[in-house]
């Protein structure tokens, strides 16, 4: 008998779906998503803040005719379910007593990956089966006929009440099946088709496109630049080598672009000139400008040699009605975000840093002298620590560079996650402490920081002037604050307390 659910979106819109007692809760949530115009496989079902099991058909569920159910975001994290693969005979025979080969795999893994997994012989004790590329002759009676063509033999996987046998099912996810946890068996048989091997290959390569691209590019070696010097081409037979699992292992390939990066440096350095040009580089760093700041001539900071009034600093009553919006805002109770939600942030975050196209980095030194350069969004930490070397008189020794208040620590690397704006999340123009590293004597720490020609082209810093502003003036909601009328006395007597009638008898003359 047919009923329908209702079903409640993450946004409060709501959604009627028809049901039959045979009808699975994957397929209620695929259709309440395609009402919702929203992927079904971003999203599980709840009831009563109770996760439904999507793998149960509506009579098996416990649900009741009309039952209100709530769209849920999924987690971005799959879980680990326990897969068997019950086998046909003759292969059967190969995994005695039961017949079946089980392994722990993730569940959004696609159920044609799920059988490459298994025909790979990882989780068949390296035993190899032919499960999605398997052809049979045409035979008439028992007995060969025709040319001897081979038809494409089909797996088809029994899942509980549900057989799933197409190339489009075989793209669904464990998840999309229902399966989000526990255990589940699968029940393997084979049946002939009247398409030719050759065509059901074919077939294969398109629906499962994506799968082989992504091993013809994991075996595709990474080309090699003509602008690579001989030195660095003897050592081209390892690059190689370590070249096609370079998209699985980014730090690898981080390590080895730094590295032909510091050999490249080094042999620009010892061309002559005229090779030097015929290199076609980036803008070197020498033409960045820099501005350079004397230290202050006083001990004591400029902040501090203001005279400002003690009213200044009183708290007026704009200020406190601002701490108690702060404490409510506080007091009250927020949702934790969604996956979306947090999808979301991060994207503006990520826009909001590509928008960047300079900063500016001044480096305080420890004569109390400073320096700033403009930065871009190419530039690693390993460009801000050359560009303080080329002040540096002894440049040799050990330094660091942190952030304020010193706990971040820029890496002298030039990797893609060492950039200034984009890895340490730098929006503006910010102010970088040098550190001597420990190992550096104090006889070297005593020496001028700087060198002559960079301390002789230091300028002061120009402090700008700060009007004043009268405190009254800025007084704002305080002057139109309106305080409350004074009560009225009762009966004259001044303390706003009125007699009652039974009282007045004790006051009177005996």
């Amino acid at each position: 008998m047919a009923t329908n659910v209702k079903v409640v979106g993450t946004d409060l819109r709501q959604v009627t779906v028809k049901v039959n007692p045979g009808t699975y809760l994957t397929d209620v949530l695929e259709q309440a998503c395609e009402k919702l115009k929203v992927p079904s496989s971003k999203y599980l079902l709840k009831h009563k803040q109770k996760q439904l099991d999507l793998s149960h058909t509506f009579r098996t569920s416990g649900l009741a005719p009309g039952a209100r159910l709530e769209l849920v975001v999924r987690s971005n994290t799959p879980a680990a379910i326990n897969v068997a693969l019950q086998l046909p005979p003759p292969e059967s025979n190969l995994f005695p007593p039961s017949g079946r080969v089980t392994d722990k795999l993730p569940s959004d893994l696609t159920l044609w990956q799920l059988l490459r997994q298994f025909e790979s012989g990882k989780s068949s004790q390296g035993k190899n089966i032919n499960i999605t590329g398997r052809g049979v002759a045409q035979t008439n009676n028992g007995a060969a006929a025709g040319s001897g063509q081979l038809y494409y033999e089909t797996p088809v996987l029994t899942i509980e009440n549900r057989t799933l046998s197409t190339f489009a099912d075989f793209q669904k996810t464990l998840s999309q099946l229902g399966y989000n946890s526990g255990s589940v068996l699968i029940r393997l048989s084979f049946r002939k088709t009247e398409t030719t091997l050759a065509d059901a290959m074919e077939q294969i390569n398109q629906f499962f496109k994506t799968e082989e691209e992504n091993k013809v590019q994991e075996a595709i070696p990474v080309p090699t630049t003509s602008n690579e010097a001989p030195a660095s081409s003897d050592a081209q037979p390892s690059d190689g080598a370590s070249s096609a699992p370079s998209v699985d292992n980014p730090e690898t390939d981080a390590s080895t672009a730094v590295q032909k990066d510091s050999a490249d440096s080094s042999q620009v350095a010892q061309a002559p000139p005229s090779d030097a040009m015929d290199v076609d580089e980036p803008i070197s760093s020498d033409h960045r400008p820099v501005t350079i700041f004397s230290a202050p001539s006083s001990g004591t900071p400029a902040a501090a040699l203001r005279d400002d009034s003690d009213e200044a600093f009183a708290p007026r009553i704009e200020h406190a009605q601002a701490h108690q919006r702060l404490l409510k805002t506080a007091g009250e109770n927020k949702r934790l975000p969604s996956d979306q939600e947090l999808e979301a942030k991060a994207a503006a975050e990520a826009a909001k840093v590509a928008a960047i196209k300079s900063i500016k980095i001044k480096v305080r030194f420890p004569d109390n002298f400073s320096a700033e350069w403009p930065f871009g969004p190419d530039d690693t930490g390993a460009s801000l620590y050359a560009e303080v070397r080329k002040l540096m008189a002894n440049n040799t020794a050990p330094f660091k560079l942190a952030l304020p208040p010193g706990k971040t620590v820029i890496r002298d690397d030039s990797s893609p996650s060492s950039k200034l704006i984009s890895g340490y999340r730098l929006s503006s123009n910010t102010l970088v402490n040098f550190m001597w590293d420990d190992k550096v004597p104090a006889e070297i720490r005593k020496q001028p920081f700087l060198k002559g020609s960079a301390a002789g082209r230091a300028q002061q810093v120009v402090v700008p002037d700060v009007p004043e502003v009268e405190g009254e003036s800025e007084a704002g909601p305080s002057i139109g604050i309106s305080k409350p009328d004074p009560k009225p006395k009762a009966d004259g007597e001044g303390s706003g307390f009125k007699k009652p009638k039974w009282l007045k008898g004790f006051g009177g003359k005996k």
